[in-house]
């Protein structure tokens, strides 16, 4: 009888566990279909970029893919299956790919209603046009691990590839100086190639433009001329200083605020005309440019001033001014909570609320606006810019003017689509495109 009892009481026991359990899970999703519709309210669903796309049939709910993410929250369980909540968010670490136990998460550009422009690039990184490669996030590829490999490999063919007869200047020319552009310098250092690498702003490339503690890499990876560089959470500064030390280690010859304007041909070897009108002769270009291309600009009177930029650099050393920051993505965002600690901040941006903002950016910059840390001004367009003041067009005053110092535009920047089509690339528009899979 005693038996039975026991029996009954571990079962009871066991019950109330799996429903608790069961309970848990179900809670659980319903948080996360809350999410789900929260993002979709506030368009942040749906990808811009590379996203991670889940195969719901191999999934286990392991929630590897959950604690990989250093952004949190792109990806969560529901239903007992991983999915999307924020994937415009999603800014291609790539660790979840990795985590799965399974294999069950590609890596993936474009949906199925909505196509991303990607140039023509062969298994060897050559484009349609004979001679110009292409590797790095310009190609699809944004992980920095994987933008590194792709610039050591396309070297590799390039090299296999170089007329040894030429009579152009240099060998090959690289254009870009972010991780893919770096890595083939030193790959091209290392096979003994004549090189030069030409950069529109400074060493690091899209990199440079993070902010300072922003994580960039979440697993080891090998440079040419270094090894192997086992980072794990790596911040912009320290990746900055590792590339630098690298760079000068191996007298690498970096060009940099050199904005390539055009490539063409000359004698049969390619011409490369940069906004400063320099020229370069090469026998083999590598593009390793991002896709943002050149920061958008306002197009508005006196943005020529040099109180105008496009990035926010050593946010520390600016005290006391009078600052206008435009745009109302998470760099802009990142950039004013930065700046208002010190200076008296003003954001403009033209649409009525935040869209597509990181939660916790979302969150600082509504605790900003309730506290008068910095001013607001929602529905505004900048007018003219003057050297110590501003205009502005709001819903309420058609010529707000204000007292200015500096401004920082971050509105975003525009595809080299044009640049590639006059130098002969093909593009075109991919949907639901894979760009890393687990299968052979």
């Amino acid at each position: 009888m005693e038996e039975i009892i026991i029996y009954g009481i571990v079962g009871l026991i066991c019950i109330i566990i799996l429903y608790i359990y069961i309970r848990k899970l179900k809670n659980e999703s319903e948080a996360v279909g809350e999410k789900i519709e929260k993002a979709k309210e506030d368009g942040v669903y749906e990808p811009v970029s590379l996203y991670p796309y889940i195969d719901e049939d191999n999934c286990i709910r392991s929630g590897a893919c959950v604690i990989a993410c250093p952004e949190k929250e792109i990806i969560g369980i529901r239903n007992g299956r991983a999915t999307l909540i924020h994937a415009s968010k999603c800014i291609g670490h790539g660790a979840c790919f990795h985590a799965c136990p399974v294999e069950a998460i590609s890596l993936k550009i474009g949906t199925e209603k909505r196509g991303v422009d990607l140039p023509h690039v062969s298994q060897n990184f050559e484009t349609n046009a004979q001679g110009i490669y292409i590797a790095g996030e310009l190609g699809g590829m944004g992980l920095i691990k994987n933008s590194v490999e792709q610039g050591k490999q396309a070297v590799e063919n390039i090299y296999a590839t170089i007329d040894k007869n030429h009579k152009a200047d240099f060998d090959l020319v690289i254009v870009g100086a972010g991780p893919a552009g770096i890595s083939a310098s030193l790959q091209a250092k290392k096979m003994g190639l004549k090189a030069v690498t030409l950069e529109q702003d400074s060493l690091g490339g899209t990199v440079y433009n993070f902010p300072r503690a922003k994580i960039v890499m979440t697993s080891p990876m090998d440079l040419p001329g270094y090894g192997k560089i086992k980072f794990f959470q790596t911040s912009k500064s320290e990746l900055l200083d590792l590339w630098q030390e690298v760079i000068a280690k191996n007298n690498i010859k970096i060009i940099e605020n050199s904005k390539v304007e055009a490539i063409g041909k000359k004698d049969g070897e390619f011409e490369l005309t940069t906004i400063k009108g320099v020229s370069y002769s090469a026998n083999k270009v590598l593009l390793a440019i991002g896709r943002r291309g050149s920061p958008r600009k306002l197009d508005v009177k006196g943005e020529h001033l040099g109180k105008v930029a496009y990035k926010l650099l050593e946010p520390e050393l600016i005290q006391d001014k009078n600052i206008l920051v435009v745009g109302g993505g998470d760099s802009a965002i990142e950039s004013a909570l930065l700046l208002a600690d010190d200076n008296k901040v003003t954001l403009s941006y033209r649409s009525e609320k935040f869209n597509r903002l990181k939660p916790l950016n979302n969150q600082n910059i509504e605790e900003a606006i309730r506290s008068g840390k910095l001013n607001m001004l929602f529905e505004s367009n900048v007018l003219e810019i003057k050297e110590g003041q501003v205009l502005l067009q709001t819903k309420d005053k058609p010529d707000l003017k204000i007292d200015n110092d500096l401004v920082y535009i971050f509105a975003g920047g525009e595809l080299p689509t044009q640049f590639l089509q006059k130098a002969g690339v093909e593009i075109s528009k991919r949907f639901n495109y894979t760009m890393m899979s687990h299968k052979k």
